[in-house]
């Protein structure tokens, strides 16, 4: 980022003009030349130097504010951009939910789990029965090409149920495939043609796993039925934990269930519990359990699930918090950089705001979090304050105090006055819409608003100024020139130094 201040804006200003007082002289050289009969007179260049010689500290000025109060909008952006940055580091270290990060292990294999917040830490024994699986349903063979009648099928999925009408248009087994999976209201059965040796087989699938979610299908407004009518099929749920049963309309072409709808079944510590899902997220507060087939063994096999708090995630969460802040006071330093001697320093050096900031900040980790008459420091937890106001981890005493002094951390980063609370609150009222940097952002562009007004208006008075010159000058060269050539004409008559002229010889 490059840096303006009042010195280097005065050195480019006192160059500028210097270059504009040569370049005057120059051409108030032709000037000279052009009244002792050497030459005309340079009109643009003396009208462009004498222009800038008087508008050249004005135009120095603008330019070198402008440059600064740009320099420092830049300034206040990198400034948010590393307080934003901060700020989303925060989140689990102001809401409370660091104490709530867990790792969840079972002891054996076709379970998985993961643990969120709510979780408690704790073992639990867990046994699959059965795992949750959706019904799918496969009709007789028909030849693939065989109309087989109109109607209307109404298919039901669970508790809910569409239309689909049948007619000589779509009335081959990939016709009705296609109808249904089109169909408007379709809640989740998809259907397909299977090819087999015997012919073609409509196959009816639910997207959706568990007991409750049984097909049926009954044929209505049958009319020309050529096969049609043993497309009726009854699914009845098991109430007692079990397999889906069916009942085909006609018995000679049935259907057949090749997989039944049913019900997870599992136990938590010896307690019956069940899911139509494989996802079992209500059975442990917190908890979300994962089964597959791999996890049914008979006999039954029990494992053990483990919640424990994930110290490593915690450790990671606050050494990103460090690095983050460590950032923001690096970014602050430079920005507010003194090099001695230099013609260019920081931006924002002895800038209010920044200063409030990074005092504001500083005090908030110094000070740690208050509880009545006494106080927890970062230092607790091994995290310590620098010199140069940047935070250094002691990453063994921070994981001794994650796994055997949880509540102090608690403490530390609880959601009401912990640290992360503190700096998150402390950052938005400076970052948000109307804060300081805010404030400061807009007072800059207002003025520069100002400034590009101020150079319009001096714009305007350069032109007048050298549309003023210019003729003043032209007329000045036109009068030396008709000067010059009189001059020369009287010569020519009378004679002059070291010569005769035509009238002095004329006797």
């Amino acid at each position: 980022m490059s840096t303006i201040t009042s010195s280097s804006a005065a050195s480019a200003a006192s160059a500028t003009v210097a270059a504009d007082n040569a370049a005057l002289q120059q051409a108030m050289q032709s000037v000279i030349s052009g009244a002792t009969g050497n030459s005309s007179m340079d009109v643009n260049s003396l009208v462009t130097a004498l222009v800038n010689s008087k508008t050249a500290g004005q135009v120095a000025a603008l330019a070198a504010q402008q440059s600064s109060d740009n320099t420092q909008i830049s300034a206040y952006g990198t400034l948010s951009a590393a307080l934003g940055a901060l700020e989303s580091g925060l989140t689990s270290l102001s809401n409370g939910a660091l104490q709530s990060t867990f790792t969840a292990t079972m002891s054996g294999t076709g379970m998985t789990a993961t643990a969120a917040t709510g979780a408690v830490a704790g073992s639990y024994s867990v046994a699959v029965s059965q795992v949750a699986t959706s019904q799918a349903l496969s009709s007789s063979a028909f030849t693939a090409s065989q109309a087989l009648g109109s109607g209307t099928l109404a298919i039901s999925l669970g508790s809910t149920s569409f239309n689909v009408a049948i007619s000589s248009s779509n009335n081959t087994v990939a016709g009705i495939a296609a109808a249904i999976n089109s169909a408007s209201g379709n809640p989740g059965v998809t259907a397909t043609v299977v090819n087999g040796s015997d012919g073609a087989h409509l196959v009816l699938a639910s997207a959706s796993s568990g007991a409750a979610n049984t097909i049926s299908v009954a044929v209505n407004n049958l009319s020309g039925d050529n096969g049609l009518s043993s497309l009726g099929v009854t699914s009845t749920a098991s109430t007692t934990g079990g397999q889906s049963t069916i009942t085909s309309a006609n018995s000679t072409n049935a259907w057949k269930q090749s997989t039944v709808a049913q019900d997870a079944e599992f136990s938590i510590n010896g307690i019956a519990a069940s899911s139509s899902t494989n996802t079992v997220t209500s059975a442990i507060s917190g908890v979300s359990l994962n089964l597959t087939a791999a996890a049914v063994t008979s006999p039954a096999t029990t494992q053990t699930l483990t919640i424990a708090a994930d110290t490593t995630t915690q450790a990671s969460t606050i050494n990103n918090f460090v690095s983050l802040y460590n950032t923001v006071v690096t970014t602050m330093g430079t920005l507010a950089q003194y090099t001695s001697g230099a013609t260019s320093q920081g931006p924002l050096l002895g800038d209010s705001t920044l200063n409030t900031i990074k005092n504001s900040l500083a005090s908030i980790v110094a000070s740690g979090v208050k509880n009545g008459s006494s106080s927890t420091s970062l230092g607790t937890i091994g995290i310590s304050l620098q010199a140069d106001g940047t935070l250094q981890v002691d990453s063994t005493t921070l994981t001794n105090a994650l796994k055997t002094n949880s509540a102090t951390v608690a403490s530390l980063f609880n959601s009401t006055n912990g640290i992360g609370a503190q700096l998150s609150t402390s950052i938005t009222n400076f970052t948000q819409t109307g804060g300081m940097i805010g404030v400061r952002t807009t007072a800059l562009n207002a003025d520069l608003t100002s400034l590009t007004s101020q150079q319009t208006n001096l714009n305007t008075y350069i032109a007048q100024l050298t549309s003023q010159y210019s003729a003043q000058f032209t007329a000045l060269n036109t009068l030396m020139a008709t000067t010059t050539n009189n001059s020369q004409y009287l010569t020519q008559l009378f004679g002059g130094t070291n010569s005769a002229g035509a009238l002095a010889t004329n006797k």
